[in-house]
């Protein structure tokens, strides 16, 4: 057999203008950055409007019995993320990470029209509720492929030395989806009466999601491959790339993703979601105080992103994710109690900056620590599947379980859940190796000195960073 011992030289790479390079950086974020917007916005509308269509597809019961059958539905979509995330993971791998960033978006809005369609009980009894059950499937489809292809875009479009800023816009990008979500949400509760807004104004947002598809697309079109797929993919056929044979070889950092989701997702649906629904059931504030304490919060929690991602840059990521996991242990109890009595917006808005500002450690650099784990060639699916099954498993139930145990009259056992899920997460940040030093691609690895044939040059560099 021919020797592989030798260093391979790295990769030709066209060489680009600085202007050129900063332009095609900046369209990679909007690219990325714009479309996930729409795609958290359609997703993240469902919960925000849940208030005012549980009626419409599940009459009867007491409030909290509706609310937790749409939270059902919402759970339920989580579902197929995992689907999506093997699906939409594979294609980003094997056939590009802007075809997976145009199909899922392309998902997303026919999902939000299904909704907006959708028949109420009254004209056609259940079959409103399936209409509504199929779309919420197709958005998990769509979600499950939509993060690990914008993570995956995002930090590898990004230069090297940063990273932990450039994939920290994922989550301004969804935080801003959420927050126009709320912003449409604000506008009609001002525009219309609580009647028009249950009986059909909760329709307008998904047909507003779906148009907004329209722009994305256009903006997705004209990106550009990362440099670090089209070496892959030259280098490599596409059936050696983006399968569950590859991602098997690589399990060792799928459980690590697994596991290092289980905290920051809980506390983050716990944080946003289900925050909004806590405040107007439990501690009885008006819907329209509510809906502008979680606004003004998510606003300040959107701009700390780049902040930590940029800290990221420097310090490195285990700092982060081991100052939230602590943070979200200790904090949640106390804070979501004292929540719970408060009726006016400055203190519910302080003590909501809390833990937002606490699982910013987690948010600003779960999507680039992934990446960072994986090769090119399986990278997305990497990603997105781990991720989806944590998800599926606790981000997706948070809010059902969290109404479960209101419904059992033990609403604080909810907290303690929450903390318990971070301090698993704790154990697995205190363990695993800083990714800050990963090489993403076959080039980059040339310059570190490590092999770039079929070894794994992300894993090797994130273990020299994890031993330093």
């Amino acid at each position: 057999m021919p020797s592989n011992a030798a260093t391979p030289q790295p990769p030709a790479k066209a060489e680009r203008p600085p202007g050129d390079e900063r332009g095609r950086r900046r369209l990679a974020l909007a690219g990325g950055s714009l479309g996930n917007l729409v795609e958290w916005y359609d997703w993240f509308v469902y919960a925000s409007f849940a208030v005012y269509f549980a009626e419409s597809f599940f009459p009867g019961g007491n409030p909290t019995t509706r609310l937790m059958n749409t939270a059902g539905v919402f759970a339920v979509g989580f579902l197929m993320r995992p689907v999506g995330g093997w699906l939409l993971g594979r294609a980003a791998d094997r056939h590009g990470r802007k075809s997976a960033l145009t199909l899922s978006v392309t998902l997303m809005s026919v999902a939000a029209l299904l909704i907006a369609v959708a028949p109420a009980h009254a004209s056609a009894g259940p079959f409103g509720a399936v209409v509504l059950l199929a779309a919420r499937l197709v958005q998990g489809l769509s979600i499950g492929g939509e993060y690990a292809a914008s993570a995956t875009y995002l930090t590898e479009a990004s230069a090297r030395d940063r990273r932990g800023l450039g994939s920290s816009f994922q989550y301004v990008s969804m935080t801003c989806g959420q927050l126009l979500g709320l912003a449409v949400l604000i506008a009609l509760q001002q525009a219309l009466t609580e009647a028009q807004l249950t009986d059909w104004g909760w329709r307008i947002p998904f047909v507003f999601g779906a148009l907004l598809a329209v722009v994305v697309l256009w903006i997705r079109r004209r990106l550009e491959e990362t440099d670090a797929f089209a070496e892959e993919a030259a280098a490599e056929p596409a059936d050696a790339r983006g399968s569950l044979l590859l991602l098997w070889q690589h399990r060792r950092q799928a459980l690590l993703v697994m596991a290092l989701t289980l905290g920051g997702t809980v506390a983050y649906y716990t944080y946003t979601t289900y925050l909004t629904k806590y405040l107007i059931g439990s501690a009885g504030m008006a819907r329209t105080t509510a809906t502008l304490v979680s606004f003004t919060a998510l606003a300040i929690f959107a701009l700390l992103q780049p902040l930590a991602g940029a800290l990221s840059d420097r310090v490195g990521r285990r700092p982060l994710l081991i100052g939230f996991a602590v943070g979200c242990a200790v904090c949640t109890y106390p804070v979501m109690t004292a929540l719970g009595s408060v009726t006016s917006y400055w203190p519910a808005l302080g003590l909501c900056l809390i833990p937002l500002t606490v699982v910013t450690g987690y948010t600003s650099i779960n999507a680039v620590v992934k990446a960072e784990l994986f090769p090119t060639r399986v990278r997305a699916l990497g990603v997105a599947l781990p991720y989806a099954l944590a998800n599926a498993l606790f981000g997706g139930t948070a809010e059902y379980v969290a109404l479960w145990f209101k419904n059992a009259g033990h609403e604080s056992a909810f907290f303690w859940y929450v903390s318990g899920c971070a301090l698993v997460s704790l154990v697995v940040y205190v363990l695993m190796p800083d990714t800050r030093a990963a090489a993403l691609s076959r080039a980059e690895a040339c310059e570190d000195g490590v092999p770039a044939g079929r070894g794994t040059p992300a894993g090797a560099a994130s273990e020299r960073a994890g031993g330093q």
